[in-house]
């Protein structure tokens, strides 16, 4: 009988090593929230704002470049603490992979996966088949509408944006779109949200293309096939050719926007094929 996926790894690394990533991940989007948190609840203002637009310390500016960038297409000048705060933000996720902000920061990636987690449970396999690329041209849309209309309009919906503001204010109808979200991903599409429809997703994708910490599949030749990784990697479409791609020449690095850095299949793997790595020192 086939293990539950990720029982192999636990049994043989330990139950941290095979959860080291998962709890890193979740300490890394609680401390974000609750240091966001301190301010309003405490009066301990580490961060002022939001993911959006925030201040470290009073002194260390942080703005969203995808946001900057809807603003500017709408006609609004950007003052220049907004434009420091959208590099340092660049900086950061070109050097770590855009799609991080995915798996470490983001506050909607706790239900997706939590969406993921129950369909898996319940044994779940059907799923509505929806074009990757969706994303790219929700992305192109929320950049075409400001030019249109002069308003940030994918800014008014954005889960990301409104559940984060109302976890630390209030959330009024954003538990709505929230709900929306987990029930698109738990019975409609499998990772729906997060792998086909957002669009902040695709410009991080696009921002960390060519970033310098990667997973590598460094240890391919003792992979067993037992396809744990796939089950759980939130774009399995990137394994393939760094996993089985040896005899065609194809580089064990998984060098795609897509990769989250979240490390699932490192996770998962008993046999330890992945690991996080410089893409200048393989």
């Amino acid at each position: 009988m086939r293990l539950p996926v990720g029982a192999r790894a636990t049994q043989v690394n330990g139950f941290f090593n095979a959860h080291k990533y998962l709890i890193l991940r979740r300490i890394s989007q609680l401390t974000i929230l609750m240091l966001f948190m301190l301010g309003p609840l405490a009066g301990v203002w580490i961060i002022k704002g939001n993911l959006s637009a925030s201040l470290f310390l009073e002194t260390i500016p942080m703005s969203d470049p995808f946001v900057l960038l809807q603003s500017f297409v709408a006609g609004h000048i950007p003052e220049t603490t907004a434009l420091i705060g959208a590099a340092i933000v660049t900086l950061v996720y070109f050097g770590l992979g855009g799609r991080v902000f995915c798996s470490w920061v983001c506050p909607v990636n706790v239900i997706t996966d939590l969406a993921h987690w129950l369909r898996r449970k319940l044994k779940i396999r059907t799923s509505t088949k929806l074009s990757p690329n969706i994303r790219w041209y929700l992305l192109l849309l929320s950049l075409v509408m400001p030019l249109i209309t002069g308003t940030i309009i994918w800014e008014q919906v954005n889960p990301v944006s409104l559940l984060h503001r109302g976890l630390i204010f209030t959330m009024g109808l954003g538990w709505f779109l929230v709900a929306a979200i987990f029930m698109f991903d738990f019975l409609l599409v499998e990772r729906g949200w997060c792998g086909h429809i957002c669009p902040m997703g695709a410009f991080y994708n696009a921002l960390g293309k060519k970033s310098i910490v990667r997973v590598d599949a460094s240890s391919r030749d003792k992979c067993d096939k037992c396809m744990d990784c796939f089950a759980v990697c939130p774009e399995p479409q990137i394994l393939k050719g760094p996993l089985f791609g040896a005899d065609k020449g194809q580089s064990s690095l998984i060098d795609t926007g897509d990769c989250t850095n979240c490390g699932r299949c490192i996770d998962v793997c008993s046999e330890k094929v992945f690991e996080i790595k410089n893409r200048f020192t393989r």
